[in-house]
Protein backbone atom coordinates (compact mmCIF):
# COMPACT_ATOMS: atom_id res chain seq x y z
CA UNK A 1 0.00 0.00 0.00
CA UNK A 2 1.34 3.57 -1.03
CA UNK A 3 2.36 6.50 1.28
CA UNK A 4 -0.70 8.32 -0.30
CA UNK A 5 -3.04 5.91 0.06
CA UNK A 6 -2.35 4.71 3.89
CA UNK A 7 -2.20 8.24 4.97
CA UNK A 8 -5.48 9.64 4.72
CA UNK A 9 -7.85 10.45 6.83
CA UNK A 10 -9.65 7.00 7.06
CA UNK A 11 -6.19 5.38 8.25
CA UNK A 12 -4.74 7.42 10.93
CA UNK A 13 -2.52 5.59 13.28
CA UNK A 14 -3.99 3.00 15.89
CA UNK A 15 -7.02 2.43 13.08
CA UNK A 16 -7.34 -0.63 10.78
CA UNK A 17 -5.73 0.18 7.18
CA UNK A 18 -3.24 1.48 8.44
CA UNK A 19 -0.12 -1.28 7.02
CA UNK A 20 3.08 -0.66 8.17
CA UNK A 21 5.99 -2.74 7.01
CA UNK A 22 8.10 -4.88 9.84
CA UNK A 23 10.49 -2.96 11.94
CA UNK A 24 13.69 -2.52 10.30
CA UNK A 25 16.72 -1.63 12.16
CA UNK A 26 17.30 2.11 10.86
CA UNK A 27 19.63 3.33 13.22
CA UNK A 28 20.92 -0.23 14.51
CA UNK A 29 18.78 0.07 17.74
CA UNK A 30 20.69 3.57 17.82
CA UNK A 31 19.21 7.07 19.14
CA UNK A 32 17.41 8.45 16.26
CA UNK A 33 15.70 12.17 15.71
CA UNK A 34 13.85 13.05 12.60
CA UNK A 35 11.92 16.79 11.40
CA UNK A 36 8.85 16.02 9.28
CA UNK A 37 7.90 19.39 7.36
CA UNK A 38 4.64 19.61 6.12
CA UNK A 39 1.40 21.33 5.74
CA UNK A 40 -0.84 18.49 6.18
CA UNK A 41 -1.07 17.38 10.16
CA UNK A 42 -2.80 14.06 9.23
CA UNK A 43 0.32 13.09 6.80
CA UNK A 44 2.80 14.11 9.14
CA UNK A 45 1.13 12.26 12.52
CA UNK A 46 0.61 9.08 10.08
CA UNK A 47 4.64 9.55 8.65
CA UNK A 48 5.89 9.87 12.03
CA UNK A 49 3.92 7.10 13.51
CA UNK A 50 5.59 4.87 10.57
CA UNK A 51 8.94 5.65 11.45
CA UNK A 52 8.41 5.25 14.96
CA UNK A 53 7.27 1.67 14.13
CA UNK A 54 10.22 1.19 12.01
CA UNK A 55 12.90 2.15 14.43
CA UNK A 56 13.53 1.68 18.06
CA UNK A 57 14.66 5.00 19.88
CA UNK A 58 13.00 7.17 17.47
CA UNK A 59 12.13 10.48 18.35
CA UNK A 60 9.99 12.92 15.53
CA UNK A 61 9.77 16.09 16.04
CA UNK A 62 6.92 18.41 13.51
CA UNK A 63 6.83 21.71 12.05
CA UNK A 64 3.98 22.87 9.77
CA UNK A 65 5.84 25.50 7.40
CA UNK A 66 9.56 26.10 6.66
CA UNK A 67 10.05 29.21 8.59
CA UNK A 68 9.13 26.77 11.79
CA UNK A 69 11.28 24.11 10.33
CA UNK A 70 14.06 25.99 10.19
CA UNK A 71 13.96 27.33 13.57
CA UNK A 72 13.41 23.54 15.11
CA UNK A 73 16.33 22.76 13.64
CA UNK A 74 18.63 25.18 15.24
CA UNK A 75 17.20 24.32 18.18
CA UNK A 76 17.83 20.63 17.79
CA UNK A 77 21.69 20.18 16.78
CA UNK A 78 21.64 16.47 17.13
CA UNK A 79 18.87 16.09 14.17
CA UNK A 80 20.03 13.43 12.06
CA UNK A 81 17.91 14.11 8.76
CA UNK A 82 14.34 15.86 7.88
CA UNK A 83 12.24 14.97 5.40
CA UNK A 84 10.39 18.03 3.93
CA UNK A 85 7.16 18.63 1.24
CA UNK A 86 8.18 20.32 -1.56
CA UNK A 87 4.85 22.33 -2.13
CA UNK A 88 3.92 24.58 0.69
CA UNK A 89 2.87 28.09 2.16
CA UNK A 90 5.29 30.32 2.23
CA UNK A 91 8.95 29.44 1.87
CA UNK A 92 9.10 26.64 -1.11
CA UNK A 93 10.59 23.28 -0.19
CA UNK A 94 13.48 23.71 -2.59
CA UNK A 95 14.06 27.23 -1.11
CA UNK A 96 13.51 25.36 2.34
CA UNK A 97 16.38 22.91 1.35
CA UNK A 98 19.01 25.44 -0.07
CA UNK A 99 18.44 27.44 3.84
CA UNK A 100 18.67 23.99 5.50
CA UNK A 101 22.19 23.61 3.37
CA UNK A 102 23.07 27.22 4.32
CA UNK A 103 22.30 27.12 8.15
CA UNK A 104 23.08 23.33 8.78
CA UNK A 105 25.37 21.60 5.99
CA UNK A 106 25.89 18.49 7.75
CA UNK A 107 22.12 17.71 7.96
CA UNK A 108 20.82 15.27 4.99
CA UNK A 109 17.42 16.59 3.46
CA UNK A 110 15.13 14.80 2.06
CA UNK A 111 11.90 15.93 -0.24
CA UNK A 112 8.57 14.32 0.04
CA UNK A 113 6.24 15.52 -2.56
CA UNK A 114 3.05 14.56 -4.43
CA UNK A 115 5.08 15.65 -7.83
CA UNK A 116 6.48 12.77 -10.14
CA UNK A 117 7.29 15.31 -12.59
CA UNK A 118 11.04 14.59 -13.24
CA UNK A 119 11.77 17.96 -13.41
CA UNK A 120 10.84 18.47 -9.75
CA UNK A 121 13.08 15.77 -8.92
CA UNK A 122 16.00 17.53 -10.43
CA UNK A 123 15.24 20.60 -9.23
CA UNK A 124 15.09 19.17 -5.56
CA UNK A 125 18.52 17.32 -6.06
CA UNK A 126 19.93 20.60 -7.38
CA UNK A 127 19.29 22.31 -4.53
CA UNK A 128 20.88 20.34 -2.21
CA UNK A 129 18.31 17.75 -1.53
CA UNK A 130 20.14 13.82 -0.32
CA UNK A 131 16.55 12.39 -1.74
CA UNK A 132 12.98 12.56 -3.39
CA UNK A 133 10.41 10.45 -2.51
CA UNK A 134 7.10 10.71 -4.27
CA UNK A 135 4.00 10.24 -1.60
CA UNK A 136 2.99 7.60 -4.01
CA UNK A 137 6.14 5.41 -2.81
CA UNK A 138 5.47 2.53 -0.52
CA UNK A 139 6.11 2.98 3.02
CA UNK A 140 9.21 0.10 2.59
CA UNK A 141 10.35 2.09 -0.08
CA UNK A 142 10.46 5.31 2.21
CA UNK A 143 12.33 3.39 5.10
CA UNK A 144 14.57 1.85 2.70
CA UNK A 145 15.80 5.61 0.90
CA UNK A 146 15.94 6.95 4.66
CA UNK A 147 18.55 4.21 5.24
CA UNK A 148 20.56 4.92 2.14
CA UNK A 149 20.58 8.56 2.99
CA UNK A 150 22.05 8.43 6.87
CA UNK A 151 24.43 6.07 4.82
CA UNK A 152 26.03 8.67 3.45
CA UNK A 153 24.13 8.53 0.00
CA UNK A 154 22.00 9.74 -2.52
CA UNK A 155 18.36 8.53 -2.96
CA UNK A 156 16.90 8.87 -6.55
CA UNK A 157 13.48 7.67 -7.51
CA UNK A 158 12.96 5.67 -10.60
CA UNK A 159 10.53 7.68 -11.86
CA UNK A 160 13.97 9.75 -12.68
CA UNK A 161 15.98 7.38 -14.37
CA UNK A 162 12.67 6.14 -16.42
CA UNK A 163 12.36 9.75 -17.68
CA UNK A 164 16.63 9.40 -18.73
CA UNK A 165 15.45 7.19 -21.43
CA UNK A 166 13.05 9.45 -23.02
CA UNK A 167 14.24 13.42 -22.10
CA UNK A 168 17.66 14.61 -22.00
CA UNK A 169 18.85 15.67 -18.63
CA UNK A 170 19.91 19.18 -18.66
CA UNK A 171 22.46 18.64 -16.03
CA UNK A 172 24.55 15.84 -17.46
CA UNK A 173 27.38 15.12 -15.51
CA UNK A 174 30.24 17.34 -15.51
CA UNK A 175 33.61 16.36 -17.30
CA UNK A 176 35.59 14.68 -14.15
CA UNK A 177 39.21 17.17 -14.07
CA UNK A 178 36.48 19.84 -14.56
CA UNK A 179 34.08 18.69 -12.04
CA UNK A 180 37.43 17.63 -9.27
CA UNK A 181 38.61 21.35 -9.49
CA UNK A 182 35.50 22.43 -7.78
CA UNK A 183 36.29 19.89 -5.22
CA UNK A 184 38.23 21.59 -1.52
CA UNK A 185 41.03 19.69 -0.76
CA UNK A 186 39.59 18.16 2.60
CA UNK A 187 36.78 16.64 0.08
CA UNK A 188 39.45 15.35 -2.17
CA UNK A 189 41.27 13.20 1.00
CA UNK A 190 37.71 12.19 1.56
CA UNK A 191 37.52 10.94 -1.64
CA UNK A 192 40.55 8.94 -2.16
CA UNK A 193 39.50 6.95 1.27
CA UNK A 194 35.92 6.56 -0.17
CA UNK A 195 37.12 5.13 -3.05
CA UNK A 196 39.16 2.16 -1.00
CA UNK A 197 35.92 1.01 0.43
CA UNK A 198 36.20 2.85 3.68
CA UNK A 199 33.17 3.37 5.59
CA UNK A 200 31.87 6.71 6.71
CA UNK A 201 33.32 5.80 10.30
CA UNK A 202 36.29 4.55 9.07
CA UNK A 203 37.07 7.91 7.17
CA UNK A 204 36.12 9.78 10.05
CA UNK A 205 38.73 8.05 12.33
CA UNK A 206 41.85 8.19 9.40
CA UNK A 207 41.37 12.09 9.47
CA UNK A 208 39.88 12.44 12.61
CA UNK A 209 36.91 14.54 11.91
CA UNK A 210 33.41 13.65 12.79
CA UNK A 211 31.39 10.97 10.97
CA UNK A 212 28.54 13.79 10.23
CA UNK A 213 30.92 15.84 8.73
CA UNK A 214 32.37 13.08 6.74
CA UNK A 215 28.39 12.60 5.60
CA UNK A 216 28.58 16.28 4.59
CA UNK A 217 31.57 16.41 2.63
CA UNK A 218 30.03 13.11 0.76
CA UNK A 219 26.91 14.65 -0.50
CA UNK A 220 29.10 17.56 -1.32
CA UNK A 221 31.33 15.30 -3.63
CA UNK A 222 28.08 13.36 -5.05
CA UNK A 223 26.72 16.61 -5.68
CA UNK A 224 29.59 17.85 -7.07
CA UNK A 225 30.83 15.38 -9.80
CA UNK A 226 26.92 14.47 -10.55
CA UNK A 227 27.13 11.11 -9.08
CA UNK A 228 24.41 9.21 -6.66
CA UNK A 229 26.40 6.81 -5.33
CA UNK A 230 30.10 5.48 -4.10
CA UNK A 231 30.65 2.99 -7.15
CA UNK A 232 30.04 6.60 -10.19
CA UNK A 233 32.55 8.47 -7.68
CA UNK A 234 35.49 5.99 -8.00
CA UNK A 235 34.71 6.27 -11.98
CA UNK A 236 35.15 9.50 -11.95
CA UNK A 237 38.47 9.40 -9.64
CA UNK A 238 39.95 6.88 -12.44
CA UNK A 239 38.78 9.29 -15.35
CA UNK A 240 40.50 11.99 -13.56
CA UNK A 241 43.48 10.19 -13.11
CA UNK A 242 43.40 10.66 -9.53
CA UNK A 243 44.05 7.18 -8.52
Amino acid sequence: MSLGLVLGPSAVPGRAGWDLPDPVGLADSQFMKLLVVDDHPVFRDGLAALLRQAADHTVILQAPECSTALRVASEHPDLDAVFVDLMMPGMSGDLAVREFGKRRPELPVIVLSSSENPSDVRRALKAGALGYIPKSASPQTLLSALQLVLSGNIYIPPLLAHAAHTTPDESSPQQPPLAMSQLTERQVDVLRHLCTGLSNKEISARLGIAEKTVKAHVAAIFKTLNVVNRTQAAHAVRAANLM
